[in-house]
């Protein structure tokens, strides 16, 4: 099951990116996955709850946004989004488009971190005295 190593790489960064601008927790990660990512969205999501017990990530969500496959198709000249993952035929014209541009992604674009009291920048506040 790769989905749980997937799942710790995310966190280790996760916890460093939290680590390098001082929070203590990370409430969120969101994720982008590609249909062709090889990645199994619920073992992905039971591995990310079970390996961030412990960590700056644990009760953190993991939001995952899901990538549609998106082809060349040649006959067409054009990108083409995929209806069936399994035929690989333009959705228009029925060609084999198998120069696959989008579909295979699996990246993190943000974290949503929880600010603690050290890292939370306040501006002072003003007082104004009348004399």
């Amino acid at each position: 099951m790769h989905e749980l190593s997937i799942a710790v790489s995310m966190i280790d960064a996760a916890s460093r990116e939290a680590a390098a601008v001082g929070a203590e927790r990370v409430r969120a990660v969101y994720l982008k996955m590609g249909v062709l990512s090889g990645v199994v969205r619920d073992a992905l999501l039971f591995s990310f709850d079970v390996a961030s017990v412990g960590t700056p990530l644990e009760g953190a969500t993991l939001n995952i946004e899901d990538i549609p496959v998106v082809v060349f198709c040649p006959a067409c000249r054009a990108e083409k989004t995929l209806l069936d993952y399994y035929g690989f035929e333009c959705p228009d014209c029925g060609a084999i488009a198998s120069d696959v541009r989008q579909g295979r992604d699996l990246e993190v674009t943000a974290i949503e971190i929880e600010e603690s009291e050290a890292t939370n920048h306040e501006m002072p506040s003003t007082t104004n005295h009348d004399s």
